[in-house]
């Protein structure tokens, strides 16, 4: 099932394109967090994005560029401002259409049906790829890259692997068995010294993006990953 983001202040608006879109089987979330729209479309992780531009705080020029920085998925802008530069501005900012008000809710549905075609296909996988965030720390699943700040650096298979685990146990103690655990293939011989220096790699990766002290080790044990990079934002 494909699933699609609506970023509507207007709720009666957006409530009537849900009604609609719903009929044909999508589900659909209207966003509600007008403060972080990046945050809410992580935690939705939509196919598709129906996008206003006037909206609380900042606008849907800025939410699309921040939405770009994470995902490729399809961007439909749906709005009052019918003028070419508004349109132009949308295209330019990363928008793949624009649909003005008031709409047609049949013309709303073929845009969709046309960019999830266009974009996933009748056999290619449904599924948008996998992003996991930490207090404004994006881990993107599809490219092995890690984001913070609008910095984005790539990372080996291990590193990622080995950041995954952490984080998703954060603040935490991870032990080394764990970790050397996830990091186990049958190409490759794993040990403590492996361990060790991916470990600081991931560190030095980090620090990269601006974040130090993040990795602490226990010793004996194993390491830990400390929400130390959300004081320096």
């Amino acid at each position: 099932m494909h699933t699609i983001l609506i970023v509507e202040d207007d709720y009666k608006i957006a409530s009537m394109l849900k009604e609609h879109i719903e009929k044909y089987e999508y589900k659909v979330h209207i966003a509600s967090q007008f403060t972080d729209i990046k945050k809410e479309f992580v935690e939705f992780c939509p196919h598709l994005v129906l996008l206003d531009i006037n909206l609380p705080r900042f606008d849907g020029f800025y939410w699309c560029r921040q939405i770009r920085t994470i995902s490729n998925c399809p961007i439909i802008f749906i709005s009052a401002r019918s003028d070419e530069m508004n349109q132009i501005m949308a295209i330019e900012n990363g928008a793949d259409d624009y649909i003005t008000k008031p709409f047609n809710f049949d013309l709303v549905m073929a845009k969709i049906k046309s960019l999830l075609r266009r974009t996933y296909g009748s056999y290619a996988n449904p599924l948008q790829p996998h992003i996991y965030e930490v207090s404004g720390l994006y881990l993107l699943y599809d490219q092995h890259m890690v984001q913070w700040n609008q910095y984005t650096i790539e990372l080996t298979k291990k590193e990622f692997t080995l950041l995954e685990r952490l984080l998703k146990k954060a603040g935490k103690i991870v032990s080394r068995e764990e970790l050397l655990e996830s990091l186990w293939d049958d190409v490759d011989f794993v040990d403590d010294n492996t361990l060790s220096v991916n470990i600081t790699r991931v560190r030095k990766k980090l620090q990269q993006l601006g974040i130090k002290n993040a990795i602490e080790t226990v010793r004996g044990t194993g390491y830990k990953i400390v929400d130390t990079w959300s004081e320096l934002s």
